[in-house]
């Protein structure tokens, strides 16, 4: 192998991910990619823990990482085979040369050795650390923070019940950095102060602002805030963000505590700014307010350039807006001095929230900015082809969250690529169903139970 052939090795890097999330692997990553401005080939779905791709350069690897929450570590790839053996021929093969600058007396290293879906003992792991005792390494160990940090990597298939003898596939390289899984422990649920039925995961936060390519002073809108959840990851990423909510209490902190153990405290300095200033977020936050997203309300000139949101499906959370079924009602009621008027709310369909959430960011988001938000299904009439659909948008991601054997939630990401037509009506094609995705839910909730129901009847009458 020439030296040339060798250097072209070094332009491949492996992306090992963490095992889960796996539906949203390539949405991040693509994302990402086109936020760094890189146009790299990616597969449609990456369904093992790893990606084998060739960059331009080593920073754009390290870029990437720097935003990747569903990855663990980024690779220098040095070798990668389907058998040991090869995999050893191929590192003793390379020219001492290209890699021993890597290897400097003073120049602390460590080879940290992983394998997937298998376990190992320490003795099984030293022995295979001594197997690359042919490196001209000729510095000493060091564990916490070498300056080279190289990784042997076993992987043994997805399925833990049927594990080979020999691996499928065998990588090693150096380390070149983590991803950003560190920020799902900081951001966590468990220690936020203020959190709903409703908040959204840390980590899925995350990754619907990386798929909103959330930017450092970029201004991020959510229609349907909540607790704030997401709003916090655009913040983390230096975006600035506001939203809007129809839940009084909510907004104000006067719902039931959700966790367990404090359900019978009343809330005490609980809000959504509370939650921006427990992470150093304060800077970023704009404000929330109390408002009906049905109702455009806001000037024609807002331009935001990043809608993430997560719509109510009427399961956990109720789907109103402010209206009344009274005929003839007032539309401005008399209210006395110095009292307060709570105005009636109606049933707000989900086809007519996801409607008018995508006409406001057809009005609203910059060309070229991203609509990011969840919808519920059921998986077995799941149609990629009644997704939402709008003519100044491109659906450019589209994930599955599994969420028991028939429902599950899709993560939709859509770019805006012009501007509406000025006179032009509502340009939004929702799919509208005889039947609400609520109604399915507790129908066929009710049909379980009854069927649970009989088969204890039944068991009963046998014995």
């Amino acid at each position: 192998m020439s030296t040339s052939e060798a250097k072209r090795n070094f332009d491949k890097y492996l992306f090992w991910f963490a095992n889960e999330h796996v539906d949203f692997r390539v949405g991040e990553l693509k994302a990402i990619l086109s936020l760094l401005d890189v146009d790299i080939p990616l597969p449609d779905s990456i369904i093992e823990p790893f990606l084998i791709l060739e960059l331009p350069s080593e920073s754009i690897a390290l870029d990437i990482a720097k935003r990747s929450v569903t990855l663990k570590c980024i690779l220098e790839l040095w070798a990668e085979s389907t058998d040991v053996q090869t995999l050893h021929s191929i590192l003793k093969s390379y020219p001492q040369h290209v890699i021993k600058s890597y290897f400097a007396p003073d120049k602390s290293f460590k080879i940290k050795v992983e394998m997937f879906c298998n376990s190992q003992t320490e003795q099984e792991k030293l022995e295979k650390i001594e197997s690359f005792h042919y490196l001209p390494i000729e510095g000493r160990v060091k564990l916490k923070n070498p300056d080279l940090s190289l990784q042997y990597i076993e992987y043994f298939g997805l399925d833990p019940n049927t594990i080979p003898e020999e691996p499928f596939r065998v990588f090693f390289g150096r380390k070149l950095a983590d991803g950003r899984r560190d920020i799902i422990t900081q951001l966590s649920l468990k220690s936020r102060k203020f959190i709903g039925n409703t908040s959204m995961d840390a980590q899925l936060s995350l990754i619907m602002a990386n798929q909103g390519r959330v930017m450092p002073s970029d201004l991020v809108f959510d229609p349907f805030v909540g607790s704030g959840s997401l709003l916090i990851s655009a913040a983390y990423f230096g975006a600035y963000v506001f939203g809007c909510d129809i839940d009084f209490m909510m907004l104000h902190g006067k719902t039931r505590p959700t966790r367990k153990q404090v359900r019978h405290i009343p809330r005490q300095n609980e809000s959504v700014c509370v939650n921006f200033e427990q992470y150093g977020l304060r800077s970023r936050y704009i404000d929330v307010l109390v408002a009906d997203s049905s109702v455009p309300f806001w000037r024609s000139g807002l331009l935001l350039d990043a809608i993430i949101t997560d719509p109510p499906y009427g399961i956990r959370e109720a789907t109103e807006k402010v209206g009344t079924t009274k005929p003839c009602a007032r539309s401005s009621p008399e209210v006395p001095d110095g009292s307060f008027h709570y105005p009636s709310k109606v049933d707000y369909s989900l086809p007519d929230i996801l409607t008018d959430l995508m006409d406001f960011s057809a009005r609203h988001l910059r060309v070229g900015g991203r609509l990011v938000y969840w919808i519920p299904v059921f998986r077995s009439e799941y149609c990629e082809d009644d997704l939402p659909k709008h003519s100044c948008f491109s659906l450019i991601s589209n994930s599955e969250q599994v969420l028991s054997a028939h429902t599950s939630r899709r993560l939709l990401t859509y770019e805006k690529s012009r501007q509406p037509e000025t006179n032009a009506s509502k340009e939004s094609v929702v799919s509208r169903e005889s039947v609400s995705f609520r109604d399915k839910f507790f129908n066929h909730a009710e049909e379980t139970r009854q069927i649970i129901q009989s088969t204890k009847l039944t068991v009963v009458q046998v014995r």
